[in-house]
């Protein structure tokens, strides 16, 4: 797997195919969610096919359950690797949460307590989902709005031990370190400052809703400028990564999602601009 070039990238949803397909803007990559092309065929898969000749491609998943304690959901590994084979995508990703129980699905993706036990548990999961695929996977720090009594170590810390003990790849969502800092009082230059640079291998941004008690990062909006300056510092800190924006309700016009990712590719051209 090639990876993705480090530029500015969109997720792309439904609303926004045809004019992707016919305008074909100039963007190194696109991201799509897994699960959307868990189908043996129609127009969706066809478009993606299609754009695969010009863009490369992400694979995001939110249904593997990795910190679940059921057994890995086979079947729906099975339809993953397909979609692999099918569409050879440059990267493959999934969130580190929970998100089933006792064979139930539920519809979030839910925080995990972060403790020894928890990180054993996902480590083994990350492992056999990557020897089931073949494929090296990228996994996401998610947005929590609780915390455990029992966490013997800080977020950051376990997503690090995660991506040590295991070789995977890291989706770093800076959007969500920022909410979380916010919400639940840390300061976000830590988790920077933990992260092990040589293994992110994706950014997601994304815009959040202050309207309430806490942030809540919901995908509708635009990047807020406190997470645009974490960015610059992540940047800073790791080098150019392949960036995201992420836009997910409330879907703007694509012209809206080319305008954020031109200032990602802006923060990442200054980057290597002094790197020469």
């Amino acid at each position: 797997m090639a990876g993705l070039p480090p530029v500015a990238a969109i997720g792309l949803r439904a609303p926004h195919v045809a004019r992707v397909r016919s305008e074909r803007p100039p963007l190194g990559w696109l991201e799509v969610h897994s699960e959307n092309y868990f189908v043996d065929g129609g127009p969706a898969l066809a478009a993606l096919g299609a754009l695969r000749a010009d863009y490369a491609i992400s694979l995001h998943g939110v249904g593997l359950s990795l910190g679940s304690a059921d057994a890995l959901d086979t079947a729906h590994l099975k339809q993953l690797k397909r979609l692999i084979e099918r569409i050879e995508p440059a990267a493959i990703s999934e969130h580190l949460c929970w998100g089933r129980i006792d064979g139930r699905h539920l519809n979030d993706l839910l925080p995990l307590p972060f403790t020894e036990e928890a990180l054993r548990l996902c480590c083994e999961r990350v492992n056999a989902v990557q020897d089931m695929l073949g494929s090296r996977l990228l996994v996401e720090n998610i947005s929590a709005y609780v915390r455990f009594e029992t966490d013997a170590m800080a977020e950051w810390d376990f997503v690090a031990a995660v991506v040590s003990r295991t070789g995977c790849g890291l989706l770093f969502d800076v959007n969500n370190v920022y909410v979380n800092a916010v919400n639940h009082g840390f300061d976000p230059r830590a988790y920077l400052d933990a992260m092990p640079g040589a293994a992110i291998e994706e950014i997601h941004l994304a815009g959040f809703d202050a309207g309430g008690p806490c942030l809540i990062d919901t995908h509708s909006a635009r990047v807020a400028p406190p997470v645009w300056s974490l960015y610059r510092a992540a940047i800073e800190r790791f080098g150019a990564k392949p960036t995201l924006i992420e836009w997910d309700a409330d879907l703007p016009a694509l012209e809206v999602l080319l305008d954020e990712a031109a200032i990602a590719q802006s923060v990442l051209e200054e980057a290597d601009a002094v790197a020469v």
